[in-house]
């Protein structure tokens, strides 16, 4: 604990575990707003498929111009920022996150209220309370479209050739993170590993993990999945695919691709819809290997552990 930093509060949790409820009952509950780390949600046009929360209002009642164009609007009267921040064909960088989440975290410290990080997407969380030293590498077009054509296995044999040390630590299912590391560690001819290092912390920071039994957390998501195809996930992908490409970095998410599929008759509706949920079951998986890892992480089963941590946190 570094009493004498400013404090944030971070809610994190496998996808489906229930974190927006918990952030907003927290949020409400101890004067706070809130920023996502989400890295699917800060695309524009992806609600759905993306399960962004539905605002009340969005009003632009900040003066600060640099923040407001984080703002995405109100929720039970709580703010919400970083969601809704670039388009789908847009770059955007870990670098990038924490750059734009910072500003938006110190703006909200200064008009006295605590700033809650809340979302699933681990790298995001940690560029924050890490104080990452990210590189500043830009991307290599020439080089991302040669190793999209490569498959993930492929790509991790690559990679662990030019970092044996990072092989054992990266997601190797994840291929938008494999491609970017072997394209780091190419343009700085040196291993990925040795770079992202962390920084003197910038904020107190308190860590809440909420714990639901896996079979629990899947029947949760599967039936969230049905929500999405009832509330228009398939509309929403064909629109997307009318305006942007497949090989773009947002259109690798979980449930558009497979609806893609569905769309060009290469798999059924049904299908699709199991791909989907399997992925998604796939990916909390891989979300409990990344937090369970950083030990400083709070578990909780209920609202009741969560304040009661932020009460002795706080005081």
């Amino acid at each position: 604990m570094q009493n004498n930093l400013p404090p944030l509060i971070v809610i994190l949790g496998p996808t489906g575990s229930g974190k927006t409820s918990l952030s907003l009952k927290l949020a409400k509950k101890y004067n706070g707003e809130i920023v996502s780390a989400d890295s699917r949600q800060i695309y524009r046009e992806m609600d759905i498929g993306t399960d962004k929360i539905r605002i009340e209002n969005h009003e632009s009642r900040i003066m600060n111009r640099d923040i407001d164009k984080f703002y995405y609007g109100n929720v039970n009267s709580i703010p919400h920022y970083m969601i809704d921040i670039i388009n789908p064909d847009e770059e955007y960088s870990v670098a990038n996150y924490k750059k734009d989440a910072l500003l938006v975290i110190n703006d909200i410290l200064k008009r006295g209220k605590i700033p809650f990080l809340v979302g699933g997407t681990g790298l995001y969380i940690k560029a924050i309370i890490d104080n990452l030293d990210i590189p500043k590498v830009k991307p290599d077009i020439a080089l991302r479209k040669k190793l999209d054509t490569i498959d993930k296995e492929k790509l991790f044999s690559i990679f662990k050739k030019l970092d044996l040390k990072g092989a054992k630590k990266i997601d190797k299912d994840n291929k938008r993170r494999l491609v970017r590391a072997i394209e780091i560690c190419k343009q700085t001819g040196r291993p990925f590993s040795e770079q992202n290092k962390k920084g003197r912390p910038l904020f107190n920071v308190l860590q809440i993990g909420i714990r639901l039994p896996r079979e629990k957390l899947y029947h949760k998501i599967d039936k969230r999945v049905d929500e999405m195809i009832a509330e228009g996930l398939i509309n929403e992908t064909k629109n997307l695919i009318r305006k942007y490409s497949l090989n773009l970095p947002s259109m690798s998410g979980i449930g558009y691709k497979e609806i893609e599929e569905y769309l060009n008759n290469k798999i059924s509706k049904k299908e699709a819809i199991q791909k989907i949920k399997y992925r998604t079951h796939q990916y909390v998986r891989r979300q409990d290997t990344w937090f369970l890892k950083d030990r400083k992480i709070a578990w909780i089963n209920n609202y009741g552990e969560a304040q009661d941590l932020i009460v002795k946190f706080l005081t």
